[in-house]
């Protein structure tokens, strides 16, 4: 590998990881309030890049301002699902949500390919391939501001979780349900709040995915993956872990594809199983949303 390739496959990797760190956030907040391991995720991130894309192909929105209102659309989607599905089971085994949740994935996908059919689409604009060039090394623009955008709401998530009444109700929640309860926290719409958050936040990332990956139905499977490896392989509980892993996953992903590139997901998945065996809290070990 020479020093251009290098350089060049680390710009990839933190653009891919920056991406990656909005795809897992919402799958690890939902995880590590509701000790729900949520197989829907991928949907919600699908339907936030069908979202984008419509409104870029029906009426030429830009890319970047439909992701307030993928976010929007994904929030009460994900709204209504916990507080009138999810939450009859909440308390149930691990197995009953795990299987609830997948159950809902299939259902969703299905009506998609239903009404939108397999076919692969993207959203092409007037800026799509334009990058910042450094000599042989390029910047796509688009990946560069969704590295900033999954950053900013990533901090605003932080802020969200650490200085507000609702938010510190979340954690309480997640934390110890009885003593929350006891302080006068409400459960259910806590909840159904924190679920719908995590839906908001795929939306945003299918946004951005559609700007520069082909969209399809059954991409939901696929991201939910990544979200549940990123998530173990940073620990659960913390935003910053999810951006550790986020990063370690892309970086592996990316230079395992330039070396291997028929094996890429296996090297990654191979660092999984290597991490899991040597520190089984993740990388940043176990938190709870510093």
């Amino acid at each position: 590998m020479t020093g251009t390739a290098f350089a060049q496959t680390l710009v990839n990797g933190v653009m891919m990881g920056g991406t990656l760190a909005l795809v897992a956030l919402g799958f690890s907040i939902v995880w590590g309030v509701l000790n729900i391991i949520n197989i829907a995720h991928g949907t919600f991130i699908m339907l936030g890049a069908y979202v984008t894309y419509w409104t870029f192909t029906l009426w030429g929105v830009d890319p970047f301002l439909s992701i307030p209102l993928a976010m929007l659309a994904m929030f009460v989607l994900g709204y209504l699902i916990q507080r009138f599905i999810i939450n009859f089971v909440i308390r149930a085994p691990l197995l009953v949500t795990f299987l609830l949740t997948f159950g809902l994935e299939i259902i969703i996908i299905n009506l998609a390919l239903f009404a939108w059919k397999g076919d692969f689409r993207s959203v092409t604009t007037s800026y799509s391939g334009v990058g910042w060039v450094m000599g042989d090394i390029k910047v796509p623009y688009i990946r560069l501001a969704g590295v900033g955008i999954s950053l900013l709401l990533a901090l605003l998530l932080h802020l969200f979780m650490t200085h507000t009444k609702t938010g510190n109700a979340i954690r309480a929640t997640g934390m110890d349900i009885d003593a929350a309860r006891l302080m006068g926290v409400k459960i259910a719409p806590t909840y159904a709040l924190t679920y719908a958050v995590g839906a908001a936040l795929a939306g945003a990332a299918g946004s951005l995915i559609s700007m520069s990956l082909p969209i399809y139905p059954n991409m939901a499977g696929s991201w939910t993956l990544r979200s549940f490896v990123i998530v173990v392989l940073g620990g659960l509980g913390s935003i910053p872990a999810v951006l550790l892993g986020a990063l370690a996953f892309a970086m592996v992903e990316v230079f395992g594809g330039f070396f291997l590139p028929g094996l890429k997901d296996a090297i990654a998945f191979a660092v999984l199983v290597l991490v899991l065996i040597v520190r089984p809290s993740g990388i940043a070990g176990k938190a709870f949303y510093e």
